[in-house]
């Protein structure tokens, strides 16, 4: 059974559809060990996948974020809008960090290079990693446009028929504070596709097949499906959402709407705060991932994702909203809001499905991100540390976890050996987690100075700090997060602050709120 034309039987194509899965996670771990900037290789800040002709997702790693992974699904419909498939050639890379045709700040490059099989596209592969530093102000949230927060690479070719663009490359260096760094991830984006457009032709030479048209629609029904399966079994109604979070110059007022009904699912974001003067405001396709994947998370959370499940999932936002930014607003801090997006589905989820959901997490990550000198070169990193998750319905929350983003905690030994930065404590936050029949997940207790006698300079991009995560069916709220100087002198949670030599950083990050009320007189808890 051989040729485009040779219908496969179910077995082969379910062969063929794990083998692509297996495949782009081969795809992610190739970035993660080929990495330079530690956010990607120690903490995963990544995703990788396979495209079909026209752009649809067949396939993604389990290794990565979900906000990248499905901003990277409407990501590849932009950059075939700008090169048709067939106007391509052998050799040819793409690349971008267009906010909003990528994955939503200017950090994150996405990287695609086509596949081809006797002179044709077969397929595309895409990847994205975050780099620590794009030129600009960095990653701060006290941008007042994209302009000013780094270097902005429309969709174009990274590399001709083989051939990488040297003078893109040096433009790119020689505007990042770590030149060597930047230029390694590039490469690492590059390698990661390498690898998996190899292992296709392994597959296709393997497997017999001319083309993976009948594979691609097999994958893509297959989920839409199973998908509309899960969502036909739904109670029908509509449910609506508020959350208060602490926001930059004032609160954000966070505000959704969940419907279901007959037609499918759809989340409205109508009533959120408007545009913010300052980095953190979101564009609508990471608004729409983080909402799609609390979503999937929430009804079909079994069915591997793709373009054919995700198609299920209407989600809008006012354009002019802060989480449907328009262009040039400031977003390099878009993630701050848009990982706190699925407390806000999850709340509409318990109103129709109660005792599914868990209650309001940290959920938006802590990431330090540093900048000084060591008094022979500059440094600059990014350090992810996380808050507690929600408790759970049956069982706690997690402590020091990343979710939704699914990022690693950045080690202190590889922050210690690359900087003189020290982590003069970092424990987990006893208390932190809200009580109630289910505890919430503890934040983290962190201290941390420098070796050298020279200012170092964080820029915070935090949240929780005045609105906590709030418990569920009667849980407790978690602890607030909280930044501080050694002298007792509080911090804000978003902006640049300038440690002076011989002061330590004082960090405690957010506990999850709990689940239920506590019953007297029983162990409430797992922990």
């Amino acid at each position: 059974m051989t040729g485009a034309n040779a219908k496969l039987s179910p077995i082969r194509l379910q062969v063929a559809w794990n083998r692509l899965i297996a495949l782009v996670e081969e795809q992610a771990q190739t970035l993660l060990r080929t990495a330079f900037s530690s956010i990607v290789r120690e903490c995963g800040d990544l995703s990788a996948g396979i495209f079909d002709r026209s752009g649809r997702m067949l396939a993604q790693a389990v290794t990565g974020t979900p906000g990248h992974i499905n901003t990277m699904a409407r990501s590849v419909f932009s950059f075939i809008e700008a090169f048709p498939v067939d106007m391509l050639r052998e050799g040819d890379i793409l690349v971008t960090n267009d906010p909003w045709k990528g994955t939503g700040h200017l950090n994150d490059y996405v990287v695609v290079t086509p596949a081809f099989r006797d002179g044709r596209v077969l397929a595309l592969f895409a990847c994205t990693g975050h780099m620590t530093d794009v030129g600009g102000i960095g990653l701060s949230a006290e941008g007042s446009d994209i302009f000013c927060e780094g270097v902005h690479l429309p969709v174009m070719k990274l590399a001709d028929a083989g051939r990488i663009d040297e003078t893109l490359m040096r433009i790119v260096k020689s505007n990042s504070r770590v030149p060597a760094e930047i230029e390694g991830d590039i490469y690492s984006l590059i390698a990661s596709n390498e690898v998996a457009v190899k292992r296709l032709r392994e597959l296709m030479d393997e497997a017999e097949l001319d083309d993976l048209e009948e594979v691609a629609d097999h994958i893509l029904s297959s989920s839409r499906e199973a998908v509309k399966a899960r969502i036909a079994a739904l109670p029908r109604g509509t449910a609506t959402y508020r959350m208060t979070i602490d926001g930059f110059e004032a609160p954000v007022e966070l505000v959704g709407t969940l419907t279901i009904s007959e037609v499918g699912v759809s989340f409205d974001w109508t009533g959120t705060t408007g545009l913010s003067r300052y980095g953190i405001n979101v564009p609508l396709n990471y608004t729409t991932a983080m909402t799609a994947y609390a979503l999937v998370c929430s009804v079909a959370p079994d069915v591997p994702n793709n373009e054919g499940g995700l198609s299920q999932f209407a989600v809008s936002a006012p354009e002019g909203s802060i989480l449907n930014a328009t262009w040039p607003s400031p977003v390099a801090c878009r993630h701050i809001i848009g990982l706190l997006l699925p407390d806000v589905v999850f709340g509409c989820v318990d109103q129709l499905m109660p005792g599914k959901v868990p209650a309001e997490g940290a959920s938006t990550q802590w990431t330090l991100t540093f900048r000084g000198s060591d008094g022979l070169q500059r440094y600059a990193i990014s350090i992810v540390t996380n808050g507690g998750s929600g408790a759970r319905p049956g069982i706690d929350g997690l402590s020091a976890t990343s979710f939704p983003s699914n990022v690693r905690g950045t080690p202190v030994e590889i922050v210690e050996s690359e900087t003189p930065l020290v982590f003069w404590k970092r424990e987990l936050r006893d208390g932190s987690g809200g009580d109630g029949r289910w505890r919430g997940g503890m934040g983290q207790d962190m201290e941390i100075g420098t070796t050298g006698d020279a200012p170092f300079t964080l820029f915070a991009s935090f949240d929780r700090i005045d609105h906590p995560a709030r418990g569920r069916d009667g849980g407790d709220s978690g602890a607030a997060g909280e930044l501080h100087l050694s002298d007792g002198q509080r911090l804000s949670g978003k902006g640049a602050h300038v440690i002076a030599p011989g002061k330590r950083l004082l960090i405690r990050t957010p506990g999850g709120g709990g689940y239920g009320a506590v019953i007297t007189g029983t162990d409430n808890h797992n922990l």
